[in-house]
């Protein structure tokens, strides 16, 4: 880790986004956690490695929700690092792919917790899982958001992403591509659903009821690889920060983000 961010910032690197896994690194400088780890164990190193950042440093794990995109290198990084795995209750017994774990934390949604310095605060969203959540973090007087995973927007989501100096935010479907693709139709009314996934037009709704002269970055994450385009999402969202000095990102699924650093 950058030796200049101790004490004065905070990093989001997305190591993977989308269906076929994800995992968010976050750090202040003197602490780093995963938020999800849903590839292999070795891939996570590697990416890691990729941006100069060790599976060593870490201190903890933080889960989201327990479907495999999110879970499957949970239970070896937890095992190899010795490293605590932070879960609700209704989401570990839901996860039963997890197998033995370093040492299991139980959060709770609405309840703030730290590690080691940084402050998070789950909530709860809506997603077809048993106690979904997202995440602010902060640290160093700076407010990192992560909301993927989410069918619909809600008063408390809105309300907890205000302020954010970074967001990662999911975009996953473009609505024509998805309604016009090959998926079977209970498949496209699941993702549509309440309890399914945020399109472009949603997370770009959000994004303008949020939007402050503060908001840093914003990272455009778990896009479809069948009912999307980066271009596709670029075009939707871009619009929305005319006029603003967001930067707008777009997280992959096969290769790792750049590491941001938010001072």
């Amino acid at each position: 880790m950058d030796k200049h961010l101790r004490n004065f910032g905070l990093a989001v690197c997305v190591l993977a986004s989308g269906s076929k896994g994800n995992a968010i690194y976050v750090s202040d400088g003197r602490s780093s956690i995963l938020v999800d780890a849903g590839l292999s164990g070795r891939e996570i190193e590697r990416r890691l490695q990729s941006q100069g950042l060790r599976a060593e440093e870490l201190c903890a794990l933080v889960l989201s929700h327990e479907h495999a995109d999110h879970v499957q290198g949970v239970g070896v990084l937890s095992r190899r690092y010795r490293l605590p795995v932070y879960i609700t209750r209704k989401t570990a017994g839901a996860a039963y792919r997890l197998g033995d774990l370093s040492e299991t934390v139980y959060i709770e949604c609405g309840v703030t917790f730290s590690i080691a310095g940084l402050e998070i605060h789950p909530f709860s969203l809506s997603h077809d899982a048993k106690d979904p959540a997202g995440f602010t973090i902060r640290s160093n007087g700076l407010k990192l958001g992560i909301v993927t995973d989410l069918g619909v927007v809600t008063s408390m989501v809105r309300e907890h992403l205000k302020d954010c100096h970074a967001l990662v935010l999911e975009a996953n479907h473009d609505d024509a591509m998805l309604l016009n693709g090959p998926y079977p139709w209970p498949l496209k009314q699941r993702i549509r659903s309440r309890m399914g996934h945020l399109s472009n037009a949603d997370s770009s709704t959000l994004l303008g009821d949020i939007l402050h002269d503060s908001l840093q970055h914003v990272i455009l994450a778990h896009l479809s690889e069948i009912n999307n385009t980066p271009e596709e999402a670029l075009r939707s969202v871009s619009p929305t920060l005319i006029g603003s000095r967001t930067q707008l990102h777009i997280a992959r699924q096969h290769r790792c983000g750049d590491l941001i650093v938010i001072r």
